[in-house]
């Protein structure tokens, strides 16, 4: 890392970019060996957020009968109002472009907030019914707060709240326990749903990209379209309908792998190269089996090894070179 930002600030030198003192300039103050703390400390904000709104939920859980569920949905409401009235009263409003709080520690102050709206509303509907048998309604309520929020405090840490939101009342859930039981496999219409929304998520991506829409959102919400096109077809893949599906991965893995270069993302890169990857070989697979030509693969069980080595050697080479990809546009 130090010898490429060495040799970035050298070839910048060399294009006139900078001049000779800003060169020594730059040079000394790397020999200071400093560093900085920002992203470690973010990260213990964010723990200690998880850790606080976790501990509300297990002292709900432990003393639900002593304390009393007036009192309970009581403080919650207390607290997620004085979380928001510090939000609103610090924050400069809804803008287009990005607006970012004077203090950042109100962006963590609205994580907070949101999730224990969530609490809030869940935690009323699994006690009074108040949405009565509408479960969708106490999810679409939460979703709806989370998404308000995300856009009016520019906050993508709740834009995925309220993503995972929108998802779960489609029925995508992102519960473990329903992929180890295969639940999506069994039920093609999840995948059909996780495909659209999938899908959907990125035209509205294109689109907020042209109205120049809070356009620092893109990523969230391409990650969230690529692992939902990316899965729905692979699941499709395994159907008797799969050719379909194998074209709409392509095509989806080719848009993916060129917009990872453009918007220097290397997460969705190497998820794009991954949903390829597997995707290539199931329908490989598929397509020799529906040309009866069983035979070919006792063949590849003899290659198997050096097919993996070799897959190994490409994807170090496609990491490098986007490597040099992006640090290559970024120096120009």
């Amino acid at each position: 890392m130090v010898n490429f930002e060495e040799q970035a600030t050298q070839k910048l030198f060399e294009q006139n970019t900078i001049t000779k003192e800003q060169l020594q300039t730059i040079q000394a103050y790397k020999s200071l060996n400093l560093f900085s703390v920002h992203n470690e400390l973010k990260f213990l904000l964010y723990i200690s957020i998880l850790m606080f709104t976790s501990g509300i939920g297990i002292l709900i859980y432990q003393n639900i009968d002593t304390i009393g569920h007036v009192a309970i949905l009581g403080l919650l409401l207390v607290v997620t109002v004085i979380c928001f009235y510090f939000c609103f009263k610090n924050h400069e409003g809804f803008k287009k472009e990005e607006v970012a709080f004077p203090n950042p520690l109100y962006d963590y102050l609205v994580l907070t907030a949101v999730i224990l709206s969530c609490t809030f509303v869940g935690y009323l509907q699994f006690q009074y019914q108040t949405f009565g048998t509408q479960y969708g309604l106490a999810i679409l309520v939460p979703t709806i707060i989370s998404l308000f929020c995300a856009y009016y405090f520019d906050n993508k840490s709740v834009l995925s709240i309220g993503i995972t939101g929108m998802a779960a009342y489609l029925g995508l859930s992102v519960d473990p326990k329903h992929y180890f039981e295969n639940e999506m496999f069994y039920n093609h219409a999840l995948s059909y749903i996780g495909l659209a929304f999938g899908l959907a998520l990125l035209l509205w991506t294109l689109y907020a990209s042209k109205i120049n829409l809070k356009k620092h959102f893109n990523l969230v919400y391409l990650t969230f379209s690529l692992h939902l096109i990316g899965i729905a077809c692979m699941v499709n893949l395994c159907d008797d309908y799969w050719f379909p599906f194998g074209i709409v991965l392509g095509i989806a893995a080719y848009y993916f792998y060129n917009l990872s270069f453009q918007i220097k993302s290397i997460s969705l890169f190497i998820f794009t190269v991954l949903y390829g990857f597997i995707g290539m070989n199931i329908f490989f697979v598929r397509f020799i089996d529906s040309l009866g030509l069983e035979d070919i693969f006792s063949v590849f069980i003899f290659t198997t090894p050096f097919y993996f080595v070799l897959i190994i050697i490409g994807f170090i080479k496609l990491i490098k070179h986007f490597n040099k990809k992006t640090s290559d546009d970024s120096i120009r």
